[in-house]
Protein backbone atom coordinates (compact mmCIF):
# COMPACT_ATOMS: atom_id res chain seq x y z
CA UNK A 1 0.00 0.00 0.00
CA UNK A 2 1.23 3.54 -0.74
CA UNK A 3 2.63 5.41 2.27
CA UNK A 4 0.02 7.99 3.36
CA UNK A 5 0.93 11.66 3.08
CA UNK A 6 -1.99 12.90 5.17
CA UNK A 7 -3.33 14.82 2.14
CA UNK A 8 -6.75 14.29 0.54
CA UNK A 9 -8.09 14.76 -2.97
CA UNK A 10 -11.42 14.41 -4.74
CA UNK A 11 -11.82 13.47 -8.42
CA UNK A 12 -15.23 14.36 -9.86
CA UNK A 13 -16.14 11.83 -12.55
CA UNK A 14 -14.92 8.31 -13.23
CA UNK A 15 -14.06 8.36 -16.92
CA UNK A 16 -10.70 7.06 -18.12
CA UNK A 17 -9.03 10.37 -17.26
CA UNK A 18 -10.59 10.60 -13.80
CA UNK A 19 -9.71 7.03 -12.84
CA UNK A 20 -6.17 7.32 -14.22
CA UNK A 21 -5.67 10.48 -12.16
CA UNK A 22 -7.17 8.88 -9.04
CA UNK A 23 -4.84 5.87 -9.36
CA UNK A 24 -1.82 8.15 -9.70
CA UNK A 25 -2.81 10.24 -6.67
CA UNK A 26 -3.58 7.23 -4.50
CA UNK A 27 -0.31 5.61 -5.60
CA UNK A 28 1.47 8.74 -4.32
CA UNK A 29 -0.11 8.34 -0.89
CA UNK A 30 -2.81 11.00 -1.33
CA UNK A 31 -6.11 9.73 0.07
CA UNK A 32 -8.37 9.99 -2.98
CA UNK A 33 -12.14 9.79 -3.40
CA UNK A 34 -13.81 9.49 -6.81
CA UNK A 35 -17.40 10.77 -6.98
CA UNK A 36 -19.48 9.61 -9.97
CA UNK A 37 -22.97 10.84 -10.88
CA UNK A 38 -24.10 7.66 -12.65
CA UNK A 39 -24.80 4.21 -11.25
CA UNK A 40 -21.78 2.71 -13.02
CA UNK A 41 -18.25 4.08 -13.40
CA UNK A 42 -16.84 4.99 -16.80
CA UNK A 43 -18.23 8.35 -17.86
CA UNK A 44 -18.41 8.14 -21.64
CA UNK A 45 -17.18 4.54 -21.29
CA UNK A 46 -20.55 3.50 -19.84
CA UNK A 47 -22.23 0.25 -20.92
CA UNK A 48 -25.57 -1.50 -21.10
CA UNK A 49 -26.51 -5.17 -20.89
CA UNK A 50 -29.60 -5.99 -22.94
CA UNK A 51 -30.97 -9.40 -23.98
CA UNK A 52 -27.62 -11.07 -23.33
CA UNK A 53 -25.62 -8.50 -25.30
CA UNK A 54 -23.02 -6.16 -23.80
CA UNK A 55 -23.06 -2.74 -25.47
CA UNK A 56 -20.20 -0.33 -24.79
CA UNK A 57 -21.31 3.29 -24.96
CA UNK A 58 -18.04 5.01 -25.66
CA UNK A 59 -14.44 4.37 -26.72
CA UNK A 60 -13.81 1.06 -28.45
CA UNK A 61 -10.29 1.57 -29.82
CA UNK A 62 -7.46 1.00 -27.33
CA UNK A 63 -4.05 2.29 -28.46
CA UNK A 64 -0.82 2.72 -26.51
CA UNK A 65 -1.67 0.09 -23.87
CA UNK A 66 1.62 0.92 -22.14
CA UNK A 67 0.12 4.20 -20.88
CA UNK A 68 -2.47 2.06 -19.07
CA UNK A 69 -0.03 -0.58 -17.82
CA UNK A 70 1.96 2.22 -16.19
CA UNK A 71 -0.97 2.87 -13.81
CA UNK A 72 -0.58 -0.59 -12.27
CA UNK A 73 3.23 -0.52 -12.36
CA UNK A 74 3.25 2.53 -10.05
CA UNK A 75 2.56 0.18 -7.12
CA UNK A 76 4.32 -2.93 -8.42
CA UNK A 77 1.23 -4.56 -9.96
CA UNK A 78 0.45 -5.69 -13.50
CA UNK A 79 -2.58 -4.78 -15.57
CA UNK A 80 -2.91 -8.44 -16.57
CA UNK A 81 -3.98 -9.23 -12.97
CA UNK A 82 -7.28 -7.49 -13.64
CA UNK A 83 -7.95 -7.43 -17.39
CA UNK A 84 -7.00 -9.27 -20.58
CA UNK A 85 -6.51 -7.18 -23.69
CA UNK A 86 -6.76 -8.79 -27.13
CA UNK A 87 -5.11 -7.62 -30.37
CA UNK A 88 -7.40 -6.44 -33.18
CA UNK A 89 -6.37 -7.14 -36.79
CA UNK A 90 -6.86 -5.46 -39.15
CA UNK A 91 -7.05 -2.24 -37.16
CA UNK A 92 -9.83 -0.98 -39.47
CA UNK A 93 -11.44 -2.04 -42.73
CA UNK A 94 -12.34 0.98 -44.81
CA UNK A 95 -15.12 0.59 -47.36
CA UNK A 96 -16.36 2.97 -50.06
CA UNK A 97 -19.70 3.03 -51.90
CA UNK A 98 -18.10 1.60 -55.07
CA UNK A 99 -17.23 -1.58 -53.12
CA UNK A 100 -13.52 -0.84 -52.58
CA UNK A 101 -12.13 -2.26 -49.33
CA UNK A 102 -8.87 -1.21 -47.67
CA UNK A 103 -7.55 -3.06 -44.61
CA UNK A 104 -5.40 -0.78 -42.46
CA UNK A 105 -2.92 -2.38 -40.04
CA UNK A 106 0.77 -2.38 -39.04
CA UNK A 107 1.51 -5.44 -41.19
CA UNK A 108 3.80 -3.51 -43.52
CA UNK A 109 3.91 -5.95 -46.44
CA UNK A 110 0.14 -6.35 -46.48
CA UNK A 111 -0.37 -2.59 -46.10
CA UNK A 112 1.95 -1.80 -49.02
CA UNK A 113 -0.03 -4.26 -51.17
CA UNK A 114 -3.27 -2.53 -50.15
CA UNK A 115 -1.82 0.90 -51.03
CA UNK A 116 -0.41 -0.34 -54.35
CA UNK A 117 -3.89 -1.56 -55.35
CA UNK A 118 -5.16 1.99 -54.95
CA UNK A 119 -2.10 3.68 -56.50
CA UNK A 120 1.38 2.07 -56.81
CA UNK A 121 3.08 5.49 -56.73
CA UNK A 122 1.62 6.16 -53.26
CA UNK A 123 3.62 3.39 -51.55
CA UNK A 124 6.72 5.61 -51.47
CA UNK A 125 4.56 8.60 -50.47
CA UNK A 126 3.07 6.64 -47.57
CA UNK A 127 6.56 5.73 -46.34
CA UNK A 128 7.50 9.43 -46.31
CA UNK A 129 4.23 10.21 -44.50
CA UNK A 130 5.12 7.62 -41.87
CA UNK A 131 8.47 9.34 -41.31
CA UNK A 132 6.57 12.59 -40.80
CA UNK A 133 4.22 10.81 -38.38
CA UNK A 134 7.21 9.56 -36.38
CA UNK A 135 8.54 13.11 -36.10
CA UNK A 136 5.27 14.62 -34.86
CA UNK A 137 4.81 11.66 -32.49
CA UNK A 138 8.16 12.51 -30.90
CA UNK A 139 7.36 16.23 -30.63
CA UNK A 140 3.62 16.10 -29.93
CA UNK A 141 3.19 12.93 -27.86
CA UNK A 142 6.47 11.91 -26.25
CA UNK A 143 7.67 15.45 -25.39
CA UNK A 144 4.40 17.36 -24.95
CA UNK A 145 1.62 14.81 -24.37
CA UNK A 146 2.11 14.64 -20.58
CA UNK A 147 3.39 18.19 -20.05
CA UNK A 148 1.02 20.77 -18.53
CA UNK A 149 0.87 24.11 -20.34
CA UNK A 150 0.26 26.58 -17.53
CA UNK A 151 1.49 29.77 -19.14
CA UNK A 152 1.95 31.22 -22.60
CA UNK A 153 5.74 30.99 -22.24
CA UNK A 154 5.51 27.18 -22.23
CA UNK A 155 3.55 27.41 -25.50
CA UNK A 156 6.17 29.69 -27.07
CA UNK A 157 8.88 27.24 -26.04
CA UNK A 158 7.12 24.41 -27.88
CA UNK A 159 6.22 26.56 -30.91
CA UNK A 160 9.47 26.27 -32.96
CA UNK A 161 9.36 22.45 -33.00
CA UNK A 162 5.66 22.48 -33.92
CA UNK A 163 6.30 25.08 -36.62
CA UNK A 164 9.03 22.89 -38.13
CA UNK A 165 6.40 20.15 -38.42
CA UNK A 166 3.99 22.61 -40.10
CA UNK A 167 1.46 22.18 -37.30
CA UNK A 168 -0.68 24.97 -38.76
CA UNK A 169 -1.59 22.69 -41.68
CA UNK A 170 -4.49 20.26 -41.40
CA UNK A 171 -4.06 16.49 -41.25
CA UNK A 172 -5.81 16.16 -44.62
CA UNK A 173 -3.58 18.81 -46.20
CA UNK A 174 -0.43 17.15 -44.90
CA UNK A 175 -1.56 13.68 -45.99
CA UNK A 176 -2.39 15.08 -49.44
CA UNK A 177 1.17 16.37 -49.81
CA UNK A 178 2.41 12.78 -49.56
CA UNK A 179 -0.22 10.68 -51.38
CA UNK A 180 -2.31 11.31 -54.52
CA UNK A 181 -5.15 8.81 -54.32
CA UNK A 182 -8.28 10.36 -52.79
CA UNK A 183 -9.34 7.14 -51.05
CA UNK A 184 -5.91 6.87 -49.47
CA UNK A 185 -6.10 10.50 -48.37
CA UNK A 186 -9.35 9.67 -46.59
CA UNK A 187 -7.85 6.48 -45.13
CA UNK A 188 -4.93 8.38 -43.62
CA UNK A 189 -6.90 11.36 -42.29
CA UNK A 190 -10.15 9.99 -40.82
CA UNK A 191 -8.54 9.17 -37.44
CA UNK A 192 -9.09 12.70 -36.12
CA UNK A 193 -12.84 12.06 -36.25
CA UNK A 194 -12.33 9.48 -33.48
CA UNK A 195 -11.31 12.35 -31.16
CA UNK A 196 -13.84 14.89 -32.46
CA UNK A 197 -11.60 16.65 -34.99
CA UNK A 198 -12.36 17.65 -38.57
CA UNK A 199 -9.55 16.21 -40.77
CA UNK A 200 -9.79 19.37 -42.88
CA UNK A 201 -9.03 21.64 -39.89
CA UNK A 202 -7.35 19.58 -37.17
CA UNK A 203 -3.62 20.19 -36.81
CA UNK A 204 -1.31 17.83 -38.68
CA UNK A 205 0.23 17.03 -35.27
CA UNK A 206 -2.57 14.47 -35.01
CA UNK A 207 -0.80 12.44 -37.72
CA UNK A 208 1.08 11.04 -34.70
CA UNK A 209 -1.83 8.58 -34.33
CA UNK A 210 -0.33 6.51 -37.16
CA UNK A 211 2.95 6.08 -35.29
CA UNK A 212 1.04 5.33 -32.09
CA UNK A 213 -0.93 2.55 -33.79
CA UNK A 214 2.02 1.21 -35.77
CA UNK A 215 4.16 0.73 -32.65
CA UNK A 216 1.53 -0.15 -30.07
CA UNK A 217 -1.16 -1.86 -32.15
CA UNK A 218 -4.91 -1.64 -31.67
CA UNK A 219 -6.46 -3.61 -28.80
CA UNK A 220 -9.75 -4.70 -27.27
CA UNK A 221 -10.44 -5.37 -23.59
CA UNK A 222 -12.00 -8.81 -23.12
CA UNK A 223 -15.63 -8.36 -22.07
CA UNK A 224 -15.72 -4.79 -23.41
CA UNK A 225 -14.12 -1.44 -22.72
CA UNK A 226 -16.30 -1.39 -19.62
CA UNK A 227 -14.20 -4.26 -18.18
CA UNK A 228 -11.09 -2.09 -18.51
CA UNK A 229 -12.90 0.59 -16.49
CA UNK A 230 -13.88 -2.07 -13.93
CA UNK A 231 -10.23 -3.20 -13.76
CA UNK A 232 -9.11 0.36 -13.06
CA UNK A 233 -11.68 0.64 -10.27
CA UNK A 234 -10.55 -2.71 -8.81
CA UNK A 235 -6.94 -1.56 -8.79
CA UNK A 236 -7.79 1.88 -7.37
CA UNK A 237 -9.75 0.32 -4.49
CA UNK A 238 -7.01 -2.29 -3.95
CA UNK A 239 -4.52 0.48 -3.17
CA UNK A 240 -6.94 2.21 -0.80
CA UNK A 241 -9.01 4.53 -2.99
CA UNK A 242 -12.73 5.22 -2.47
CA UNK A 243 -15.40 5.32 -5.19
CA UNK A 244 -18.78 6.91 -4.54
CA UNK A 245 -21.35 6.06 -7.25
CA UNK A 246 -24.80 7.39 -8.21
CA UNK A 247 -24.35 10.67 -6.38
CA UNK A 248 -23.86 13.70 -8.66
CA UNK A 249 -21.70 16.53 -7.40
CA UNK A 250 -23.92 19.62 -7.22
CA UNK A 251 -21.47 22.25 -6.00
CA UNK A 252 -17.76 22.81 -5.49
CA UNK A 253 -17.47 25.41 -2.72
CA UNK A 254 -14.67 27.95 -2.59
CA UNK A 255 -12.99 30.00 0.11
CA UNK A 256 -10.89 32.85 -1.24
CA UNK A 257 -8.65 31.52 -3.99
CA UNK A 258 -9.14 27.87 -3.04
CA UNK A 259 -11.82 25.22 -3.44
CA UNK A 260 -12.78 24.00 -0.02
CA UNK A 261 -15.60 21.49 -0.06
CA UNK A 262 -17.48 19.19 -2.43
CA UNK A 263 -21.24 18.76 -2.05
CA UNK A 264 -23.38 16.09 -3.71
CA UNK A 265 -27.04 15.52 -4.54
CA UNK A 266 -27.47 13.16 -1.57
CA UNK A 267 -26.30 15.80 0.90
CA UNK A 268 -22.79 14.37 1.25
CA UNK A 269 -20.27 17.15 2.01
CA UNK A 270 -16.56 16.79 2.50
CA UNK A 271 -13.53 19.05 2.63
CA UNK A 272 -10.55 18.12 0.48
CA UNK A 273 -7.07 19.54 0.08
CA UNK A 274 -7.51 19.47 -3.71
CA UNK A 275 -10.30 18.81 -6.21
CA UNK A 276 -9.97 17.71 -9.84
CA UNK A 277 -12.84 17.60 -12.30
CA UNK A 278 -13.18 14.93 -14.96
CA UNK A 279 -16.67 16.26 -15.69
CA UNK A 280 -17.50 18.19 -18.87
CA UNK A 281 -15.42 21.39 -18.78
CA UNK A 282 -18.38 23.75 -19.21
CA UNK A 283 -20.39 21.88 -16.58
CA UNK A 284 -17.41 22.10 -14.22
CA UNK A 285 -17.28 25.90 -14.36
CA UNK A 286 -20.85 26.94 -15.21
CA UNK A 287 -22.64 24.55 -12.82
CA UNK A 288 -20.27 23.09 -10.24
CA UNK A 289 -18.61 26.46 -9.61
CA UNK A 290 -21.85 28.41 -10.10
CA UNK A 291 -22.00 31.52 -7.95
CA UNK A 292 -18.23 31.99 -7.96
CA UNK A 293 -16.55 34.76 -9.91
CA UNK A 294 -14.11 32.28 -11.47
CA UNK A 295 -16.87 29.88 -12.53
CA UNK A 296 -18.86 32.65 -14.20
CA UNK A 297 -15.92 34.29 -15.99
CA UNK A 298 -14.38 31.09 -17.36
CA UNK A 299 -17.75 29.68 -18.42
CA UNK A 300 -18.26 32.89 -20.41
CA UNK A 301 -14.83 32.44 -22.00
CA UNK A 302 -15.60 28.79 -22.84
CA UNK A 303 -18.90 29.74 -24.49
CA UNK A 304 -16.89 31.62 -27.14
CA UNK A 305 -14.88 28.52 -28.07
CA UNK A 306 -15.87 25.88 -30.63
CA UNK A 307 -16.96 22.46 -29.45
CA UNK A 308 -16.64 19.15 -31.26
CA UNK A 309 -19.67 17.56 -32.89
CA UNK A 310 -21.95 15.07 -31.26
CA UNK A 311 -22.68 11.50 -32.29
CA UNK A 312 -25.68 9.39 -33.15
CA UNK A 313 -25.13 5.74 -32.23
CA UNK A 314 -27.30 2.72 -33.05
CA UNK A 315 -26.67 -0.32 -30.84
CA UNK A 316 -28.06 -3.60 -32.14
CA UNK A 317 -27.83 -7.34 -31.57
CA UNK A 318 -28.57 -9.70 -34.45
CA UNK A 319 -28.94 -13.38 -35.23
CA UNK A 320 -25.94 -15.16 -36.68
CA UNK A 321 -22.18 -14.69 -36.54
CA UNK A 322 -20.35 -12.59 -39.11
CA UNK A 323 -16.68 -13.62 -39.35
CA UNK A 324 -16.37 -11.68 -42.62
CA UNK A 325 -17.04 -8.35 -40.89
CA UNK A 326 -13.95 -7.20 -38.93
CA UNK A 327 -13.96 -5.60 -35.50
CA UNK A 328 -13.75 -2.01 -36.79
CA UNK A 329 -15.09 -0.72 -40.11
CA UNK A 330 -15.45 2.73 -41.62
CA UNK A 331 -18.10 2.86 -44.34
CA UNK A 332 -17.43 6.10 -46.18
CA UNK A 333 -20.32 7.89 -47.84
CA UNK A 334 -20.35 9.44 -51.31
CA UNK A 335 -18.86 12.71 -49.96
CA UNK A 336 -15.95 13.43 -47.62
CA UNK A 337 -15.12 17.17 -47.55
CA UNK A 338 -18.74 18.23 -48.18
CA UNK A 339 -20.06 15.95 -45.45
CA UNK A 340 -17.52 17.34 -42.98
CA UNK A 341 -18.57 20.89 -43.87
CA UNK A 342 -22.23 20.00 -43.23
CA UNK A 343 -21.37 18.61 -39.78
CA UNK A 344 -18.74 21.11 -38.59
CA UNK A 345 -19.67 24.32 -40.41
CA UNK A 346 -23.25 24.34 -41.66
CA UNK A 347 -24.90 22.42 -38.82
CA UNK A 348 -27.29 20.50 -41.05
CA UNK A 349 -28.36 16.85 -40.97
CA UNK A 350 -27.35 15.60 -44.43
CA UNK A 351 -29.02 12.74 -46.28
CA UNK A 352 -25.69 10.91 -46.64
CA UNK A 353 -23.27 9.86 -43.88
CA UNK A 354 -20.12 7.93 -43.07
CA UNK A 355 -20.56 5.09 -40.57
CA UNK A 356 -18.12 3.76 -37.99
CA UNK A 357 -19.23 0.15 -37.43
CA UNK A 358 -18.08 -1.61 -34.28
CA UNK A 359 -18.38 -5.44 -34.23
CA UNK A 360 -16.79 -6.62 -30.95
CA UNK A 361 -18.27 -10.13 -30.95
CA UNK A 362 -16.04 -11.13 -33.90
CA UNK A 363 -13.02 -10.71 -31.58
CA UNK A 364 -14.72 -11.54 -28.28
CA UNK A 365 -17.82 -13.79 -28.46
CA UNK A 366 -18.49 -13.19 -24.74
CA UNK A 367 -20.24 -9.88 -25.55
CA UNK A 368 -23.12 -11.64 -27.36
CA UNK A 369 -25.30 -14.70 -26.72
CA UNK A 370 -24.22 -17.87 -28.53
CA UNK A 371 -24.99 -17.70 -32.23
CA UNK A 372 -25.61 -13.95 -32.07
CA UNK A 373 -23.57 -10.81 -32.79
CA UNK A 374 -23.20 -7.42 -31.12
CA UNK A 375 -22.75 -4.22 -33.15
CA UNK A 376 -22.88 -0.49 -32.91
CA UNK A 377 -23.07 1.94 -35.81
CA UNK A 378 -21.96 5.51 -35.17
CA UNK A 379 -22.33 8.62 -37.32
CA UNK A 380 -20.99 12.09 -36.41
CA UNK A 381 -23.67 14.80 -36.30
CA UNK A 382 -23.51 18.49 -35.49
CA UNK A 383 -23.87 19.38 -31.81
CA UNK A 384 -27.11 20.86 -30.47
CA UNK A 385 -25.78 24.41 -30.65
CA UNK A 386 -25.66 24.15 -34.44
CA UNK A 387 -28.31 21.56 -35.27
CA UNK A 388 -31.82 22.29 -34.01
CA UNK A 389 -33.43 18.86 -34.29
CA UNK A 390 -36.07 17.16 -32.16
CA UNK A 391 -34.08 13.99 -31.53
CA UNK A 392 -37.09 12.15 -30.09
CA UNK A 393 -38.72 12.55 -33.48
CA UNK A 394 -35.62 12.32 -35.68
CA UNK A 395 -33.90 9.49 -33.75
CA UNK A 396 -36.02 6.59 -35.10
CA UNK A 397 -35.82 8.05 -38.64
CA UNK A 398 -32.01 8.34 -38.63
CA UNK A 399 -31.71 4.92 -36.96
CA UNK A 400 -33.66 3.32 -39.83
CA UNK A 401 -31.61 5.15 -42.46
CA UNK A 402 -28.36 3.87 -40.92
CA UNK A 403 -29.63 0.28 -40.65
CA UNK A 404 -30.94 0.47 -44.23
CA UNK A 405 -27.48 1.48 -45.44
CA UNK A 406 -25.82 -1.37 -43.51
CA UNK A 407 -28.33 -3.82 -44.95
CA UNK A 408 -27.70 -2.55 -48.48
CA UNK A 409 -23.90 -2.53 -48.24
CA UNK A 410 -22.96 -5.20 -45.72
CA UNK A 411 -25.57 -7.37 -43.96
CA UNK A 412 -28.36 -8.78 -46.18
CA UNK A 413 -31.69 -9.15 -44.37
CA UNK A 414 -30.40 -7.08 -41.43
CA UNK A 415 -33.81 -5.80 -40.31
CA UNK A 416 -35.20 -9.33 -40.02
CA UNK A 417 -32.14 -10.51 -38.04
CA UNK A 418 -32.31 -7.79 -35.36
CA UNK A 419 -33.30 -9.08 -31.91
CA UNK A 420 -32.55 -6.00 -29.84
CA UNK A 421 -31.73 -2.38 -30.69
CA UNK A 422 -31.70 1.15 -29.30
CA UNK A 423 -30.04 4.45 -30.20
CA UNK A 424 -28.14 7.18 -28.37
CA UNK A 425 -28.45 10.77 -29.62
CA UNK A 426 -26.92 14.21 -28.85
CA UNK A 427 -29.74 14.87 -26.39
CA UNK A 428 -28.60 11.81 -24.40
CA UNK A 429 -25.00 13.07 -24.28
CA UNK A 430 -26.32 16.35 -22.87
CA UNK A 431 -28.65 14.76 -20.32
CA UNK A 432 -26.57 11.78 -19.15
CA UNK A 433 -23.10 13.34 -19.28
CA UNK A 434 -23.82 17.07 -18.82
CA UNK A 435 -22.04 17.44 -22.16
CA UNK A 436 -22.22 21.05 -23.33
CA UNK A 437 -24.46 21.23 -26.44
CA UNK A 438 -24.35 17.42 -26.49
CA UNK A 439 -20.73 17.52 -27.72
CA UNK A 440 -19.17 14.06 -27.65
CA UNK A 441 -15.50 15.11 -27.34
CA UNK A 442 -15.54 18.50 -25.56
CA UNK A 443 -13.55 21.37 -27.15
CA UNK A 444 -12.83 20.93 -30.84
CA UNK A 445 -9.16 19.88 -31.28
CA UNK A 446 -7.97 22.74 -33.50
CA UNK A 447 -4.55 24.36 -33.06
CA UNK A 448 -6.05 27.49 -31.46
CA UNK A 449 -7.67 25.28 -28.79
CA UNK A 450 -4.70 23.04 -28.07
CA UNK A 451 -2.04 22.99 -25.33
CA UNK A 452 -2.12 26.37 -23.48
CA UNK A 453 -5.23 27.38 -25.45
CA UNK A 454 -7.16 24.40 -24.01
CA UNK A 455 -8.46 24.08 -20.43
CA UNK A 456 -5.43 24.19 -18.11
CA UNK A 457 -4.55 21.15 -16.02
CA UNK A 458 -4.48 23.46 -13.00
CA UNK A 459 -6.87 26.39 -12.81
CA UNK A 460 -5.28 29.83 -13.16
CA UNK A 461 -7.23 31.39 -10.28
CA UNK A 462 -8.29 28.61 -7.90
CA UNK A 463 -4.99 27.26 -6.58
CA UNK A 464 -6.19 23.75 -5.77
CA UNK A 465 -8.73 23.13 -8.56
CA UNK A 466 -7.56 20.95 -11.45
CA UNK A 467 -8.89 19.53 -14.71
CA UNK A 468 -8.46 16.11 -16.28
CA UNK A 469 -10.01 14.58 -19.39
CA UNK A 470 -10.99 15.64 -22.90
CA UNK A 471 -11.44 19.37 -22.13
CA UNK A 472 -7.87 19.83 -20.96
CA UNK A 473 -4.46 19.22 -22.58
CA UNK A 474 -3.80 17.08 -24.60
CA UNK A 475 -7.44 16.23 -25.49
CA UNK A 476 -9.85 13.37 -26.19
CA UNK A 477 -9.22 9.65 -26.80
CA UNK A 478 -7.93 7.10 -24.28
CA UNK A 479 -4.21 7.97 -24.67
CA UNK A 480 -5.14 11.68 -24.57
CA UNK A 481 -7.11 11.62 -21.34
CA UNK A 482 -4.68 9.18 -19.68
CA UNK A 483 -1.91 11.61 -20.71
CA UNK A 484 -3.87 14.48 -19.18
CA UNK A 485 -4.07 12.46 -15.95
CA UNK A 486 -0.28 12.13 -15.90
CA UNK A 487 0.17 15.88 -16.42
CA UNK A 488 -2.42 16.80 -13.79
CA UNK A 489 -1.17 14.23 -11.27
CA UNK A 490 2.34 15.64 -11.53
CA UNK A 491 1.04 19.09 -10.58
CA UNK A 492 -1.21 17.82 -7.78
CA UNK A 493 1.43 15.64 -6.17
CA UNK A 494 3.96 18.46 -6.29
CA UNK A 495 1.45 20.98 -4.88
CA UNK A 496 0.07 18.73 -2.15
CA UNK A 497 3.22 17.04 -0.96
CA UNK A 498 5.38 20.16 -1.00
CA UNK A 499 2.91 22.32 0.96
Amino acid sequence: MPAPTGRTACVIGSGFGGLALAIRLQSAGIETTVIEARAKPGGRAYYWEKDGHTFDAGPTVITDPDCLRELWALTGHEMAEDIEIMPVMPFYRLNWPDGTNFDYSNDEEQLFREIAELNPADVAGYQRFLEYSEGVYEEGYVKLGHKPFLDFKSMLKAAPALARKQAWRSVYSMVSSYVENEKLREALSFHTLLVGGNPMKTSSIYALIHKLEKDGGVWWAKGGTNRLIAAMVTHFERIGGTVRLHDPVTRVHTLGSKVSEVETHSGFKQRFDAVASNADIMHSYKDLLAGTKRGQSYAKSLSRKTFSPSLFVVHFGIEGTWPGIPHHMILFGPRYKGLLEDIYDHGVLPQDFSIYLHHPSVTDPSVAPEGMSTFYALVPVAHMGKLAVDWQEMGPILEKRILDELERRLIPGLHERIRTKFHYAPRDFAMDLNAYKGSAFSLEPVLTQSAWFRGHNRDDVLDNFYLVGAGTHPGAGIPGVVGSAKATAGLMVEDLVSE
